[in-house]
């Protein structure tokens, strides 16, 4: 008990003082077991590494370099004019728009931070224009940003199959529909805000313009197809889809589009570098942060008693969506992923929640953890793009965070929606 309780006030310690999370995850834990177990610390090194010493985890670098060569060679801004012209002329098509341009982009991305920045930059001013105001267009773009966790392929999904070895394939199919609802949420919201707004589209459908924009992005949609399509037919494992996706790309940027040259390459290759090399050492962090509580038995003798206790899994559904949202207001998706799935994997599944649903449910929570005040990450993006600050802007996320938190409570109590697919592939 006092391992645990010293590892968790030193956790809230650093992380209130600044800290970066990997460092506050890993001083955090070779503290508490330099001053608490008798362990040799060279134990700390050792976790950290087999914390990435996961095969699952070796799609991460090929969908992060993938995605980095999509957005640089013109493939992502095919895909995103082509959703664009299909939402023209609908009330509040400019608001649902940013929605379907953060769906996209954050597929390609895996990243919810990036997913704001980019489209925040785009979208925000054009949706001031549009009279959307500061407050929704904020609120919409944090909350739209954070779809990238969800919708497949999904890096928190990769991290959640390589602590619970959990198809990721499965787990990709049912991000699918749990993307669709919580897209579907925030796309009803906006357009009942422009309705009550009386914000009208000044754009009309041009289908001559459609059919165009289609053909210019229809090399585009491969990457897609190859990814979902060939894991759904059993045609390539998720790792294998992700290094057919790169060299896929790199020949369409390269001499379809035409848009790539060598030094782009280069940039790129340092870019995913960095970002793959961001994503691991956090990996690793939470590894060795989670084998720390882990070996204190001190949550497992909790869940342990509140499973004895709970007359159904729904009751324990809802407690653990209450972990995981406030986990997701304090640190990374990946990050709470890692630290609290294996926790609650078991006694999860031996109360008869299916392994792929739970996956989905977690994600989802992190989704909504990452724009919930007052730690929310993509808040603090966010104030770059809208020069706002976190305090200004944390109420107008309250309306996303109600619809968002239906669509979570839909999710969570009908598994059909995440498993249907999965199912139907044969997982």
């Amino acid at each position: 008990m006092i391992i645990f309780t010293f590892l968790i006030v030193c956790f809230a310690v650093l992380i209130t003082l600044g800290v970066p999370i990997y460092a506050t995850l890993s001083l955090s834990s070779l503290l508490s077991v330099l001053f608490f177990t008798s362990t040799n610390v060279v134990v700390i090194t050792q976790k950290i590494f087999g914390g990435i010493d996961k095969f699952a985890l070796m799609a991460v670098p090929f969908y992060v370099f993938a995605a980095d060569i999509m957005i640089e060679g013109g493939m992502a801004k095919r895909l995103l004019d082509w959703v664009n012209s299909l939402l023209r002329g609908f009330r509040g098509s400019t608001a649902i728009a940013t929605q379907a341009a953060c769906s996209v982009f954050g597929s390609l991305s895996g990243s919810s931070p990036a997913t704001v920045v980019a489209i925040g930059s785009l979208m925000y001013p054009e949706l001031i224009n549009k009279n959307y105001g500061k407050g929704f267009s904020t609120g919409l773009l944090v909350s739209s940003g954070a779809a990238a966790l969800l919708i497949p392929p999904s890096v928190t999904f990769i991290i959640y199959g390589s602590v619970t070895g959990v198809s990721v394939g499965a787990l990709f199919m049912g991000g699918i529909g749990a993307g669709i609802i919580y897209s579907l949420a925030i796309i009803a919201y906006s357009y009942y805000y422009a309705c009550k707004h009386n914000i009208a589209s000044p754009d009309k459908l041009n289908w001559q313009e459609v059919w165009q924009l289609t053909k210019r992005a229809g090399w585009s949609f491969g990457v897609p197809i190859i990814i979902l399509g060939g894991i759904f037919m059993g045609i390539f494992t998720p790792t294998e889809a992700a290094g057919v996706s790169v060299v896929y790309a790199l020949f369409v940027s390269l001499f379809i589009y035409r848009e790539l040259t060598i030094k782009k390459i280069i940039n790129i290759c340092i870019k995913s570098s960095i970002t793959i090399a961001q994503v691991m050492i956090l990996l690793g962090a939470a590894a060795v942060f989670s084998w720390v509580i882990t070996e204190s038995y001190v949550p497992q003798t909790i869940i342990a008693n509140i499973v004895s206790s709970l007359p159904s899994k729904y009751i324990f559904l809802m407690i653990i969506n209450v972990i995981f949202l406030i986990a997701g207001m304090f640190i990374d998706g990946g990050a709470a992923v890692m630290m609290l799935a294996p926790l609650l994997f078991t006694p999860a599944v031996n109360i008869g929640i299916d392994p792929v649903h739970l996956g989905v449910i977690l994600v989802a929570n992190v989704c909504i953890g990452m724009f919930s005040p007052p730690f929310g990450l993509n808040l603090f993006v966010s104030t770059s793009i809208t020069g706002e600050s976190v305090s200004n802007i944390a109420p107008s996320v309250i309306p996303f965070l109600l619809v968002t938190l239906i669509a979570l409570i839909i999710i969570t109590y009908l598994p059909g929606i995440s498993l249907f697919l999965p199912r139907l592939a044969g997982y």
